[in-house]
């Protein structure tokens, strides 16, 4: 099988530039993930985010995972559980308007911390889609202008721990599913492994790597690509010993976005004669459908938005 692609960004500003245009290009179309080294984002700055985020795990999240544990009565599990994950979880918002503020226990440095990080994360998402749009041929910034509502993109990080767990093979870290929006970034714990993807029917590793950022694309790029790049399904495997931090970023466009496949590859799919299948909606409403079937799969929600475009077209602005 093939290796998981790692790309070095580094080598993006020099004469190796085509070279890497190409993995990321293979990548986006034959993976639907890739890890990036060398990004722009400090080491020393990682470090600290993932010290604080361990930190504020054992302080005020790590007891409350237990005693879920126990009212859950999870710990002796002989059945499959299959409407659960076993993940300590919080999530923050940042775009387009912060909620740091009204998480409660959290220190005012890691405040401050991962408010300075979901900074260097947009600015790479943001960087990362105009190479999409490179790759692809769109124009340059076509991609984060199609994420862009009334009010810019949504954007916001899912901090999670999978804490170790005595029976992997009844409970899963995460279930199985595709991501519903744009471009993820994940900042992932450099020991504990889990997470893998599926490619070509078979469950994949992506190894953990120190101070990189695994990239991963959602279900908005496979519909704005009209295929041409796919959201992949992918999971997180509980593991016995030690717990895996996990600081997942969601670049997604705003609810108010239209989305809808780009019109210069469907003219250039029509002369292939490859048709459009993919809907065009509003990415509220796909997102209101992906809450009640996260973990199922994506062909079915592509489905119910076509019916209701059918039924109630919407204009492009």
């Amino acid at each position: 099988m093939a290796t998981f692609p790692v790309i070095n960004l580094e080598k993006l500003n020099g004469d190796e530039r085509s070279r890497i245009m190409e993995q990321i290009k293979d990548a986006c179309e034959n993976w639907g993930f890739f890890e990036v080294m060398n990004h722009g984002i400090p080491h020393d700055f990682m470090d600290t985010v993932e010290r604080l985020t361990k930190e504020h795990y054992k302080k005020c999240m790590e007891q409350r995972f237990k005693e879920l544990v126990a009212s859950k009565a999870l710990e002796g599990l002989e059945a499959e559980v299959t409407d659960m994950d076993w993940e300590s979880t919080f999530y923050l918002r940042h775009l387009p308007e912060s909620n740091m503020a009204e998480i409660p226990d959290l220190s005012d440095e890691y405040r401050k911390v991962m408010k300075e990080f979901a900074v260097k994360l947009e600015k790479l998402a943001e960087e990362l889609l105009d190479l999409f749009c490179e790759n692809i041929g769109l124009e340059k910034g076509y991609l984060k202008k199609a994420f862009y509502g009334a009010k810019g993109p949504t954007f916001g990080t899912k901090v999670s721990n999978y804490p170790p767990c005595p029976t992997p093979d009844k409970i899963k870290g995460l279930r199985a599913h595709t991501d519903a929006g744009g471009i993820i970034l994940l900042f992932q714990d450099p020991v504990v492994g889990g997470l893998q993807l599926l490619k070509d029917g078979e469950w994949v590793d992506v190894p953990p790597l120190r101070h990189s950022i695994v990239i991963n694309l959602g279900d908005q790029l496979e519909v704005i690509t009209n295929g041409k790049y796919k959201s992949v399904e992918h999971r997180v495997i509980a593991q016995t010993d030690g717990t895996r931090m996990s600081l997942a970023s969601f670049y997604n466009p705003g609810s108010d976005a239209v989305i809808y496949p780009a019109p210069a590859l469907v003219e250039k799919e029509a002369e292939e004669k490859n048709k459009q299948v993919y809907p065009k909606f509003v990415f509220e409403d796909y997102m209101k459908l992906y809450a009640e079937l996260k973990f199922q799969a994506k062909e079915p929600r592509f489905e119910a938005m076509k019916a209701m475009e059918a039924t109630a077209p919407i204009a492009t602005a």
